[in-house]
């Protein structure tokens, strides 16, 4: 398959994982209120903020022709949408730097110690993509994105794990898992790393005891890159069957573990009819055109 095609599966991944995963996030409530919100286009399958800010990153190194940090941090802000799920702390980030704050000073205001939820990983994989073939500057690009709004380094190393494992995912790595069990990576992720090697084919209640299903990046970004692994041979809608399963932030893991396995798969994959409902496709398609080309 093409580059272009791994792209473009990479991003609508994301994007069909997080709409499809979203009205299981949060319990039978939130589900209530998310197809509430989405009853003003019926039949179309929402992306949350998760989708919200991958396109936003992807469109940011399109227009930059590379990685700005100031441009993505402003292109986060100024699409911040209050009806995307955005959780407290990033929508109070967000705000700040749209009224002018700059994100440096943003992102401790807070949380003093810095945001070690997922969502740096879950807006990483268009990182991935960029350099796929530049480990240094990938790594460099991706913390310094992640420190926008995730300060915390368990935050940052979850955006480092997503963007990495895009990386790979394109490059059809053998063992991933065991490619991204790295010595710069806090031991919270190695261990979780170690156990997603050994699970293999485990229960989601084993799953989930061992690798988490939270909002914590390190209870939830392991746990993407460990279901997609598990799926890459098998279709999307069983990944998607087995991310809910797991519960927790079902949405997130969704859209990332979508992400990896678009990666490595390609959107020719896809499933043709969730894909067709899938709110703003042209945009994330044409997005992942442009990456494409000026990489």
């Amino acid at each position: 398959m093409s580059v272009s095609d791994r792209f473009r599966g990479c991003l609508l991944g994301l994007a069909l994982g997080d709409a499809l995963g979203a009205p299981f996030e949060g319990g039978v409530f939130a589900g209530v209120v998310w197809r509430a919100i989405g009853l003003r286009s019926p039949g179309v399958l929402r992306y949350t903020d998760d989708g919200e800010m991958a396109l936003a990153s992807a469109e940011s190194l399109v227009a930059c022709g590379g990685f700005d940090v100031d441009h993505m941090a402003r292109t986060w802000a100024e699409r911040c949408s209050w009806d995307r799920g955005y959780g407290p702390g990033a929508r109070k980030v967000l705000a700040l730097i749209r009224d002018g704050v700059p994100w440096r000073e943003a992102n401790t205001r807070v949380f003093p110690q810095g945001s070690f939820g997922n969502g740096a990983a879950m807006r990483a994989a268009p990182l991935g993509l960029f350099f796929r073939g530049d480990a240094a500057a990938l790594d460099a690009a991706t913390i310094e994105a992640s420190r926008v709004t995730h300060a915390h380094p368990l935050g940052l190393q979850g955006g480092l794990l997503l963007a990495r494992a895009t990386a790979l995912a394109l490059r059809d790595e053998a063992d991933l898992l065991a490619a991204l069990d790295t010595a710069d990576l806090d031991a919270e992720y190695r261990r979780r790393l170690g156990d997603a090697r050994r699970l293999g084919r485990a229960l989601p209640a084993e799953v989930v005891a061992a690798l988490g299903h939270g909002v914590a990046a390190h209870e939830s970004a392991v746990t993407a890159v460990y279901a997609a692994v598990r799926h890459f041979g098998a279709p999307f809608e069983d990944l998607m069957t087995f991310v809910v399963s797991l519960g927790g932030d079902v949405d997130t893991i969704a859209a990332m573990a979508g992400a990896v396995w678009g990666a490595r798969n390609g959107a020719a994959r896809l499933p043709a009819e969730p894909l067709a409902r899938l709110e703003d496709r042209a945009r994330f398609e044409a997005a992942a055109a442009a990456l494409a080309a000026q990489r």
